[in-house]
């Protein structure tokens, strides 16, 4: 059976998507020549300020967001590792966590216990 893919995804359309979506890009532009903009900052009043302003603060928040990304990502086996942590023979519910550390031994090295 032949998957009917939705128009927006069809390869034939890519060309069709990129000229309607430039000629209205193109349209917005211009009627600023017809429509008077009541801008509140004397910047605001050039041509296609609008048009750059928007292309750039998405510019800005696509590479943020990149970023961003990079910074909070995790391996891939991220939840398997926590995972695998618990289920280590001998670390059941019949041993006893080790006391937390309190505000007196707050200074490094002075820890009564480690972790492996």
């Amino acid at each position: 059976m032949k998957e009917d893919r939705h128009w927006l995804y069809r390869p034939q359309n890519l060309p069709r998507l990129w000229k309607w979506g430039s000629i209205l890009l193109l349209l917005c532009v211009a009627a600023q020549w017809f429509v008077k903009l009541h801008a509140g900052f004397g910047f605001a009043d050039w041509f296609a300020f609008n048009a750059v302003f928007g292309f750039f603060s998405c510019l800005v928040m696509v590479v943020f967001a990149k970023w961003l990304g990079g910074r909070v990502k995790r391996p891939q086996d991220y939840y398997d590792q926590a995972q695998d942590q618990t289920q280590q023979p001998g670390a059941g519910a019949d041993q006893a966590d080790p006391p937390a550390a309190g505000p007196a031994s707050s200074a490094a090295g002075s820890q009564p216990w480690s972790r492996p």
